[in-house]
């Protein structure tokens, strides 16, 4: 028997955490899935689709007819550039501070139809430059740049299309000063980063690591608290998105790859997840204590169809898992790295 195999409680060492793992309810051998996604399959190019090449937009915008990527200011943007006044308060009940920045919009592809496990690696390639690209560009006017991407209609995205966004702004937001603290007090200690220090720990381990190459290696990390939960991490020293090499982007683009297709095959749908990056606030004096890294947090547990809610005791407590985390990394593990369209597009 694992020596997890009893209900306990787990750290997560960038936010300070805890995590209550439940094995026994759902902790049984994986027999493997036998759905089949229920979505009927896009076409290239969806002539209402406001994120297809030449396509209307709102505001009276016009898409021109992008063969790559296409990055655009959000027509809905939750920041802008330019704020009201903000009256002075001196109740620390009633605290509030002005709050601006910029929202743009990433289109990965022209294709209405391929998502992220969908691209070939040249082609995710050119997304992280684009990534890299906008980042930088940010960084020049904002101290947090927040890359992330919403999949999924069950994650609350809307539009098909596959795309991301690009957040950023000046006040460091709340999930960043923490990773920020607690990566400074490990530093501090150890005078060693705590996410170079835990993946050299997992590379030995290998108990939960997913995959890997050269610069980067996703695992589903030991505190996870959603089921398939996983975090891409940099081997390199790497502290913001912007100064990736080109070495260091394509074999991202390669691992995102392999990644995402796993996802897909575990349940042989388009696997819905919240991806974000986290760099290094370009305001520090001293990012030493950084790793880049992303989070993946997708809400499947048990089928194309099962979601897990975090509600009740998660919401009023701390979050709750079955599934444990090495049972989570071996299912991914034995998922193919082959994508279920092409294997099924090969039977047929």
């Amino acid at each position: 028997m694992s020596q997890f195999e009893f209900t306990h409680r787990r750290k997560n060492p960038l936010t300070g955490d805890w995590v209550l793992v439940s094995p026994h309810r759902n902790n049984r051998p994986w027999l493997g899935a036998t759905e089949v996604e229920n979505s009927q399959k896009l076409p290239s190019y969806q002539h209402d689709c406001p994120l297809c090449p030449g396509n209307a937009r709102a505001n009276d915008s016009h898409n021109p007819d992008y063969t790559d990527t296409f990055v655009f200011v959000n027509d809905f943007g939750a920041l802008t550039q330019t704020t009201g006044d903000v009256a002075t308060n001196d109740d620390e009940l009633f605290t509030v501070e002005a709050a601006t920045g910029e929202c743009r919009v990433v289109c990965f592809s022209p294709d209405h139809s391929k998502t992220m496990p969908e691209l070939t690696v040249e082609e995710l390639t050119t997304v992280v430059n684009t990534w890299k690209g906008n980042y930088n560009d940010l960084a020049t006017k904002y101290s947090n740049i927040h890359i992330f991407e919403n999949k999924g209609e069950i994650m609350g995205c809307s539009q098909p299309h596959p795309h991301g966004q690009i957040w950023a702004h000046q006040h460091m937001s709340s999930e960043v000063a923490k990773a920020d603290a607690n990566q400074k007090a490990y530093f501090d200690k150890h005078q060693k980063t705590l996410l170079g220090n835990y993946i050299d720990k997992e590379l030995v381990s290998d108990e939960r690591v997913i995959c890997e190459n050269g610069h980067w290696v996703a695992l589903v990390p030991f505190w996870a608290a959603w089921p398939f939960e996983t975090i891409v991490i940099a081997k390199d020293d790497v502290r913001q998105f912007g100064t990736i090499n080109d070495v260091q982007a394509k074999s991202l683009a390669a691992l995102l790859k392999e990644l995402a297709t796993r996802y897909d095959n575990v349940f042989n749908c388009s696997f819905p997840y919240s991806m974000g990056w986290h760099s290094a606030p370009t305001t520090l004096e001293n990012d030493s204590h950084w790793r880049l890294h992303a989070h993946f947090y997708p809400p499947l547990l048990r089928s194309a169809t099962v979601k897990k809610h975090m509600v009740g005791y998660e919401m009023m407590a701390e979050s709750q898992r079955d599934l444990s985390a090495e049972t989570a990394a071996d299912i991914l593990k034995r998922a193919s790295t082959v994508h279920y369209k092409q294997q099924s597009e090969k039977q047929g």
